[in-house]
């Protein structure tokens, strides 16, 4: 993709804001900043903070699994070692994400059944599981792109269904 599909990718997903489950209520949003080629979400995650929605973002830990802290816009975020953008903020903590009522997660593909196809490192497998243990149930969209939703996904037992796939054209929820 262009530098200039990229960005404009990201736009149309930052218009998207209001049709994520859970955004009428506002509250808090656990969201993610976009690497590489991935569907940009810095425009969104700033939209939905402008909103009154409290964003948390994750920061890596060393072991793969997920600690989290809130947004407080760019000049928050600083690129790590492993060439992430975290924010700097006071770490809340593995379990801060269980206070989300929507969960943005990343990926290679979803299904029309909503398996989603990760990128192998683990860590969001934990963050379901975490959600799963604590009983929440945010809602759980994946940020892809439009050609990213396909007819089948190989599914693991671990694997957990979601709700909607975000796109730059829109957001398809699948029946559950």
């Amino acid at each position: 993709m262009t530098t200039e599909e990229l960005r404009a990718g990201q736009a149309a997903l930052a218009e998207r804001a209001d049709d994520l489950p859970s955004a009428a209520a506002r509250g808090t949003v656990a969201a993610y900043v976009s690497t590489g080629t991935e569907p940009g979400t810095r425009d969104l995650i700033d939209r939905l903070r402008e909103s009154g929605t409290r964003v948390l973002l994750p920061v890596l830990l060393p072991d793969n699994d997920l600690d989290w802290a809130e947004y407080g816009g760019r000049a928050d975020l600083e690129r790590t070692s492993r060439g992430l953008l975290e924010p700097t903020g006071p770490r809340l903590g593995p379990l801060a994400v269980t206070q989300a009522r929507t969960v943005l997660l990343p990926g290679l593909a979803v299904d029309s059944r909503g398996v989603r196809l990760g990128r192998g490192g683990g860590s969001y497998d934990r963050v379901l599981a975490r959600l799963e243990a604590a009983e929440t149930r945010p809602a759980l969209v994946v940020v892809l792109y439009g050609h990213e939703v396909v007819e089948a996904v190989p599914r693991e037992p671990h694997d957990h269904l979601v709700d909607a796939a975000m796109t730059p054209d829109g957001v398809r929820r699948f029946l559950r």
